[in-house]
């Protein structure tokens, strides 16, 4: 729950005020156009699922989703703002032991866009030469879960999921929500993904980014032995001058997907009129 800011460093006065600038900034709707859509809300939605760029067969084409050949194929957005945070999970990642980063903050922050931008940067070659080569997979462990309910099976799956990872060590795994790793699958007894994980890790046998909330994140925190293996990095909420910053980059893109044309008044307007009267939840979502 964030306070109330009283101050307003754009002018707004009351909600008639912001009413009235979002009204004028919205203008007659353009021609459509044949350009790519941008990605939505939930970050990889383009109309397929998100399941563009997924790596072939195995549970890594079935349960992941390449975000490195979506970015090489220009189906993410660009992300802003969040240079320190990016420049931050490529420093972990470039180490030779400590090398798994969690990304830490409250939903709709950012966590996503950070693992984003990095697949932009592998994509675009501004990585170390360690990571040039490297592919970053979102994993659905919800999927991954389901249907293994009898004791033994997901067991099985996992271990042919981190098999596959030998197999394939340019792929960095990010597990969004890695708080849920912790018990998913432990069904009559049987060890949860943590749990399979673990080893894994420690030898060094894959690679991952994971992201959770602060809150979500103590329960990780209760099993040290994994904790151990990540390394939290926070993401924190953008000032409402922060997300105007962000709107404005992905302008253009909104403009040719809605067929309407943004003003910069109608975006800080929009900015601000979230920040002071919609408290449960943050910016920029």
């Amino acid at each position: 729950m964030r306070p109330t800011d009283a101050t307003d460093p754009f002018g707004f006065g009351s909600l008639d005020d912001i009413f009235r600038a979002m009204n004028q900034g919205m203008d007659q709707p353009q021609q459509p156009n044949a350009q790519t859509p941008p990605t939505q809300a939930g970050r990889g939605g383009n109309g397929n699922n998100g399941r563009n760029g997924n790596r072939g067969k195995g549970l890594l084409g079935q349960f992941g989703v390449d975000l490195t050949e979506q970015a090489r194929n220009g189906q993410i957005d660009p992300v802003i703002g969040r240079d320190k945070e990016i420049s931050r999970v490529i420093e972990i990642l470039n180490r030779r032991t400590k090398n798994n980063p969690v990304l830490i903050g409250e939903a709709g922050v950012g966590k996503t866009a950070v693992v984003e931008g990095l697949a932009l940067k592998i994509a675009n070659g501004d990585v170390p030469s360690k990571l040039q080569d490297r592919h970053v997979i979102r994993l659905d462990v919800v999927s991954l879960v389901q249907g293994t309910g009898i004791r033994g099976q997901f067991e099985q799956r996992m271990q042919q999921l981190i098999d596959e990872l030998k197999k394939n060590k340019n792929i960095i795994l990010f597990i969004d929500e890695i708080h849920e790793i912790v018990g998913a699958g432990n069904a009559e007894g049987g060890m949860d993904a943590g749990n399979v994980l673990k080893p894994a890790l420690a030898r060094g046998e894959l690679q991952l980014v994971g992201a959770t909330t602060s809150n979500e994140y103590r329960q990780i925190e209760k099993d040290s032995a994994l904790a151990r293996r990540l390394q939290p990095v926070l993401v924190e909420e953008p000032t409402v001058e922060e997300t105007i910053k962000i709107l404005k980059g992905l302008q253009p893109r909104y403009q040719d997907f809605h067929h309407v044309k943004y003003t910069d008044a109608a975006i800080e307007a929009a900015a601000t009129l979230s920040n002071r009267y919609i408290q449960d939840r943050f910016l920029p979502d």
